[in-house]
């Protein structure tokens, strides 16, 4: 039976390699496409922000759980 945590973990998994896989692409793309470097480097700036917040998310939700389970 699938439970909580299981969904979570799964969630989490795909967050990380979905921004991996973003991040590589952005870097990619800035190393061959010249005109579209500003573009690129915010985009991959951007998921590396987005990394940050979700993990920080996911942190914070242990925590809460972990004081008042």
């Amino acid at each position: 039976m699938v439970t909580m945590d299981d969904i979570s973990n799964a969630i989490i998994s795909l967050v990380r390699i979905g921004a991996a896989a973003r991040f590589i692409y952005c870097m990619v793309r800035l190393s061959a496409a010249e005109e579209e470097a500003a573009q690129y480097k915010k985009r991959a700036k951007n998921t590396v922000v987005f990394y940050i917040i979700a993990e920080s998310i996911w942190q914070i939700k242990d925590l809460v759980l972990y004081y008042y389970a």
